[in-house]
């Protein structure tokens, strides 16, 4: 897909990998930019009028379905609207992290995906971009419930490619290792910049790549599970507090 003239929406655009991919795609000629988050934060201030903020609560499937019925000129959905609650399984206090992730990571996206699949059919077909993480496929455990999450959705995206084939919508999975922003919180090492993943993203997206990835973590993680998965869980095992 190229970006020029598509039109996109953009969830959990109000900061970080959602705030970047807002200004690459307008950088990159997108017709209209929906920039849309929970309470319509995303800064539109000097922005041309082809940005529009939007209120979305992807947990909330009735705004999610108004929402595809309001913006029936999409093309590209980016799926940016996750949580990060930092939560163990077992070391949880109880399990409200874990359904709150699950809520918006999987579930939020699963309902944005099924919503707007007719609306990118009726213009013959579009793309949808999931951002995950390359946790999706190895679990911290000290983020267990948010790796957990992540893998659900890296499931998700799989599925939704084939279902969306037909109609020739392409389905991008964007796995990144740690960003430097506030979800990512306290992280040992290099990360990725957001403006780094969002130029990424959208490279991936015009070259027509089913899954990207970014920062050597993630390209090492890769490789490792491909030469010994076991290796990769006892390593980042090795990570849990003591």
């Amino acid at each position: 897909m190229r970006i020029d003239g598509q039109v996109a929406l953009v969830t959990g655009a109000a900061g970080g990998i959602g705030r970047e991919l807002v200004a690459r795609l307008l950088e990159r000629g997108a017709a209209r930019v929906y920039a849309a988050d929970v309470a319509a934060r995303a800064d539109v201030s000097g922005r041309p009028p082809r940005v529009t903020a939007r209120a979305l609560d992807v947990t909330d499937h009735g705004a999610v379905e108004r929402a595809a019925a309001e913006c029936r000129d999409v093309t590209l959905l980016v799926n940016n609207a996750g949580v990060n609650l930092r939560a163990a399984f077992l070391r949880a206090p109880g399990l409200e992290a874990a359904r709150r992730e699950m809520e918006v990571n999987y579930f939020g996206t699963l309902a944005m995906c099924r919503a707007f699949a007719p609306v990118l059919g009726a213009h013959g077909g579009g793309a949808i971009v999931n951002v995950l993480s390359i946790l999706g496929k190895v679990t911290i455990p000290a983020l267990g419930s948010y790796c957990a999450s992540k893998a659900a959705l890296l499931r998700l995206t799989e599925g939704v490619r084939a279902e969306l084939a037909a109609q020739r919508t392409h389905v991008l999975a964007a796995l990144p290792w740690a960003v430097d922003t506030p979800m990512s919180g306290p992280f040992p090492g290099s990360k990725s910049s957001a403006a780094e993943v969002a130029t990424g993203i959208l490279d991936a997206l015009e070259a027509g790549r089913e899954e990207v990835c970014f920062h050597e973590m993630a390209e090492e993680i890769n490789r490792g599970l491909a030469a010994d998965p076991k290796a990769v869980e006892r390593r980042f095992a090795s990570w849990l507090p003591k």
